[in-house]
């Protein structure tokens, strides 16, 4: 006769039962890292396409700030040009075959991309009194990344025109 009482360790179906449960939280763990690392990509992402567009936003608010002579053309939404306080003849030019906002500057035709995935892009202008300048540009553009469709806005006034 055996005696059970000074039996000690753990019977083979409470082995595979705690092996289950394990495999189970394993698995748990597995599939909110996954989903931890591609929230992670898409976040990058999004915030590399805002980032694109703040900057861009930044250089043609202060160009046109410093500027003057802002093409007070109303019809061409999607380009602004205007001469730098440099005395440089540029434009601002959305493109939405490809996608891009590009810096052209007029003197030798040379092209900048300033940012990519850019879905829509406005320059509204306020002209001067006389039609001949304008007052203020405001310039809203668009970016996507994957899903997400981001909107940065500002605006300049010509500091040359307050007139």
């Amino acid at each position: 006769m055996q005696n059970t009482r000074y039996k000690t360790g753990f019977t083979i179906a409470e082995l595979l039962l705690a092996l289950a449960i394990a495999s189970m939280l394993l698995a748990a763990v597995a599939v909110a890292f996954n989903a931890s690392i591609i929230n992670y990509r898409q976040n990058e992402d999004v915030f590399k396409a805002i980032n694109s567009a703040r900057q861009a936003t930044f250089r043609m608010i202060s160009q046109l700030r410093t500027g003057y002579w802002v093409d007070p053309n109303p019809l061409d939404v999607n380009e602004c040009s205007f001469f730098t306080a440099d005395d440089e003849n540029i434009t601002y030019e959305y493109r939405s075959a490809d996608n891009k906002l590009y810096l052209v500057t007029n003197s030798d035709g040379q092209e900048y991309v300033l940012c990519d995935n850019v879905t829509a892009m406005t320059f509204t202008k306020t002209p001067t009194d006389d039609g001949t300048d304008c007052k203020s540009v405001q310039i809203s553009i668009t970016v996507t990344s994957g899903n997400v469709q981001q909107t940065v806005s500002a605006a300049a006034v010509i500091r040359k025109n307050l007139n």
